[in-house]
């Protein structure tokens, strides 16, 4: 028997993972203290039991959600786990039992610090990705448009649909470099495929001559007596400038080839 005090569960850190998870919960009547993605490390006292994902348990999970809690729980559950905020797998866990037991009105009962924080990391993460659609900034390689970007959650998912519509006829790549994963539109397809290491090459000289007048641009269109640098940084956070085309240096370079594997994943050729 596992002492319900101590009790961790681990899971292989994916969406199915976490709702199998939940499943074990009910099904061996126990509330784990946490639940750790595989990185995660267990306390000293705690005792650790691993869940295997089934993706047939983990699809009751979620078609249960609406249909005893409600549509707008079921997508706060699906948005909260793309977020950063720590033991993010708890707080979807313990809402959900108390959905379960209350029904939808959970989603209301904002004095409840799991209800709050879980529903304050979710506006985070959808405020972020909003910024993301006008801070992305896109570089032409092999045909392609590239971008980079570091997000603090995993905005990609919310990013796709975005990109997809604004550029339905391009290939093109976001690269999330905090979480190692990649964006990839191409043929009017999206998929979202994990990368471990990547970098941006050179660009070559009709990328830069593109980076030059959008600086140019920038500066333009810039009111001197307007400047104000803190209502700038509350708006775009210095966070983001790493990645931006107007805060770029100026650059004077020659053209560089792609190494294989990225030109593989622009659908070019190795």
């Amino acid at each position: 028997m596992f002492d319900g005090a101590t009790l961790v569960y681990k899971y292989d850190g994916s969406f199915e993972g976490l709702m199998c998870c939940v499943f074990a919960s009910y099904e061996h009547k126990e509330i784990p203290l946490d639940i750790l993605p595989p990185e995660g490390q267990p306390g000293l006292f705690d005792i650790l039991k691993s869940i295997e994902t089934d993706r047939q348990k983990a699809q009751r999970v979620y078609d249960s959600i609406p249909v005893r809690i409600s549509l707008e729980a079921q997508e706060l559950v699906k948005l909260g786990f793309l977020t950063c905020t720590p033991q993010k797998e708890r707080l979807i866990f313990l809402f959900l039992r108390l959905g379960y037991k209350l029904g939808g009105k959970v989603m209301g009962m904002l004095t409840d610090d799991n209800v709050h924080a879980l529903q304050k990391a979710v506006r985070n993460l959808t405020y972020e990705s909003h910024r993301y659609k006008g801070f992305v900034r896109f570089s032409v390689y092999n045909e392609a448009l590239v971008a980079v970007i570091e997000p603090e959650n995993f905005v990609l998912p919310l990013l796709a649909y975005h990109f997809s519509n604004r550029y339905p006829n391009e290939v093109f790549m976001i690269f999330d470099k905090t979480h190692k994963a990649a964006l990839i539109h191409q043929a009017g397809r999206v998929e979202i495929v994990d990368v471990e290491e990547w970098e941006l090459p050179e660009p070559d000289e009709q990328e830069v001559e593109y980076r030059r007048l959008w600086q140019q641009f920038y500066k333009t269109i810039a009111i001197e007596s307007r400047d104000n640098p803190r209502c700038r940084m509350n708006f775009m956070p210095k966070r983001f400038w790493k990645h931006l085309t107007e805060f770029y240096p100026e650059q004077k370079v020659k053209a560089h080839p792609i190494p294989g594997e990225q030109a593989r994943l622009l659908g070019g050729s190795s």
